[in-house]
């Protein structure tokens, strides 16, 4: 009995020697060779391979502010949870990465408070009010979701919120949780970068104006210099050219990509060509044409307007690289609304209708462009079709219509008739017309075999026949861009300018935010950069909440099933194992 002891003994000290051993053994490995076990189905804890590679690429230190400290509601401490988990993640692949947590209400001193509040304010963040229950009844309590991040001598805000006005506070922070990695990996690529690539918009064809590309222009500005540039039959307009050692003429694109923002004047042939020739050298470019001029100013004094054809002289262009632009214009449901007057005298009163000529365009594919990404607002669309011309061509749809659509070719007539008719099946026959492609590939130059020898041979000019492989996106619609300038009304009841430009995307007759701005700066980002940061920004977590009402049904099942549960599991499994543990020493 005794040696049975002895060996027992033994047996449980070596036992416990070897996993010791394995325990050094494992953390001497984990020392030189890092992993992380991410075992949830979206993979939440798991930085993209984008984000690594600006991580690793840091070469001085990166510090975050962060102002969620503080007694908040559940929501916002559980952004609090994320953003350090995040910040967390990113220090396992850069020693360069700090941060602190701060709780700008800190002080007992109103003062003190208020000048930390106008610090915040005037360095770029936002706040929010909540109402909470505490101990002396409703408090309304300030907080600031944001964080201050300085890379030497640069500082950038983040907003950490992200949603549309009229979503629950449920959904915004369910958002801003999926948006984390994209904006804080963002904003180090941001802050860090050196050489920053350049976005022109061209001009000297009708195109729209600065205030109403005000709002993209300045939030892409954070990313890329914006510039604006005159073609004007300007060889060197789009393009620099240099010597070499060697004497020798060296042709690049001035810009890395180009937007042609809702022309209303015909390209000439020779600004075309210079258009044609800056793709041949590997430009990219953003085309957001008309194909039909139409406009709601014309219904300001009439009832009824004509959409008319509009002849830009670039439909052989596209054509040549894969695409069709139909003279057409696109009525579908759902779509955004008008208001419209009715009554007379004190009885006057506007009501919101829907405006089947303003579709609600949706993701035409799973590309990272366009991958869930809110509804985005047209003002008269017409349809894209690919072509045989250019099968080597990667052509991917972005946008669409529902499948409650109606094509009406031009000249079409518009009418405020049909804000009376309510939507069906049979006044919208058509289902998910495209309006935006993504085009990648080799491109070849519309006038090949068109020049003259003297063109082609003229090492000045350096006319090009095929492109580098390279990326366009064409969008039948250019109102996708513009954004909206404050009307009397608007401007009165929020206190702004009359003519001040609004945010993208956002429509100050119905006080809806549509998902324009996130579309053109996605896109933006995809031609410049590739897919990398929009995949992360395109990426999906699921939140899995509560259903409240069953828990509203039968409160009592659902505190027992999480509260009392838990703890017999855990008390029986006691049980159990000290009765299997007694009968294993009594042999």
């Amino acid at each position: 009995m005794e040696n049975k002891r002895k060996n027992i003994k033994r047996n449980e000290i070596t036992s416990l020697v070897i996993t010791l051993i394995i325990i050094v053994l494992i953390n001497i490995i984990g020392s030189f060779v890092y992993t992380r076990l991410d075992l949830t189905s979206e993979k939440r804890y798991t930085i993209s391979n984008t984000s690594r590679d600006i991580l690793k690429n840091l070469d001085d230190y990166v510090f975050f502010r962060v102002y969620l400290e503080g007694e908040f509601p559940a929501g916002f401490k559980k952004l609090r949870k994320e953003t350090k988990e995040m910040l967390d993640e990113f220090r396992a692949y850069s020693k360069f990465i700090d941060y602190e947590f701060i709780n700008p209400s800190e002080s007992n001193d109103p003062v003190e408070r208020q000048e930390t509040y106008k610090i915040l304010y005037q360095s770029g963040l936002n706040y929010y009010t909540e109402t909470v229950q505490t101990n002396t009844g409703l408090q309304q309590i300030m907080i600031w979701p944001g964080i201050i991040l300085s890379y030497r001598e640069n500082e950038l805000p983040i907003d950490l919120l992200s949603g549309q006005s009229g979503q629950s506070q449920e959904a915004v922070l369910n958002n801003s949780a999926q948006d984390l990695e994209y904006k804080l990996i963002s904003a180090i690529k941001e802050i860090s970068t050196k050489n920053r690539a350049t976005v022109a918009f061209v001009d000297g064809h009708g195109e729209l104006s600065d205030l109403e590309v005000y709002d993209i222009a300045n939030a892409i500005s954070k990313k890329y210099f914006i510039k604006r540039t005159t073609l004007n039959e300007q060889i060197n307009s789009l393009m620099k050219r240099d010597f070499d050692r060697d004497s020798n003429i060296v042709i690049k694109p001035s810009y890395d990509a180009i937007i042609i923002a809702k022309p209303t004047i015909p390209f000439s042939e020779k600004d075309k060509f210079i258009i044609d020739q800056y793709i041949m050298y590997g430009g990219k470019v953003m085309w957001l044409l008309d194909p039909v001029s139409a406009s709601m100013d014309s219904l300001q004094n009439a009832e009824s307007t004509m959409g008319l054809a509009l002849n830009l002289n670039l439909d052989d262009q596209l054509f040549k690289y894969g695409l069709r632009m139909n003279k057409n214009l696109l009525l579908s449901y759902p779509c955004a609304q008008i208001g419209l007057v009715t009554g007379q005298g004190n009885n006057m009163q506007s009501i919101l209708l829907p405006w089947y000529y303003f579709p609600l365009l949706s993701p035409a594919s799973e590309h990272p462009i366009v991958r869930n990404l809110e509804a985005v607002k047209a003002d008269f669309v017409s349809s894209l079709e690919p072509t045989t011309s250019a099968p080597e061509i990667q052509k991917i749809p972005l946008l669409k219509t529902s499948d409650y659509t109606k094509v009406s070719s031009a000249p079409v007539y518009i009418s405020l008739d049909i804000l009376n008719q309510r939507p069906s099946a049979s006044m919208f026959p058509q289902k998910g017309i495209m309006t935006a492609y993504l085009l990648n590939g080799v491109f070849h130059s519309l006038y090949e075999n068109r020049m003259p020898v003297e063109i082609t041979n003229s090492s000045e000019i350096g006319f090009k026949t095929e492109s580098a492989n390279t990326s366009m996106i064409v969008i039948a619609d250019g109102d996708i861009i513009r954004n909206q300038l404050a009307q009397l009304d608007y401007a009165k009841k929020n206190n702004k300018r009359v003519g001040s430009p609004l945010p993208l995307g956002y429509d100050q007759y119905t006080n809806n935010t549509y998902g324009n701005k996130q579309f053109i700066e996605n896109a933006i980002s995809y031609l410049l950069e590739g897919d990398g940061l929009i995949n992360i920004r395109s990426r999906e977590l699921k939140i899995r909440l509560l259903d409240m009402n069953k828990v509203n049904d039968n409160p009592t099942l659902w505190q027992v099933v999480n509260v009392i549960l838990p703890s017999a599991i855990m008390i029986i499994l006691g049980i159990v194992l000290a009765i299997l543990r007694k009968k294993k020493f009594t042999r």
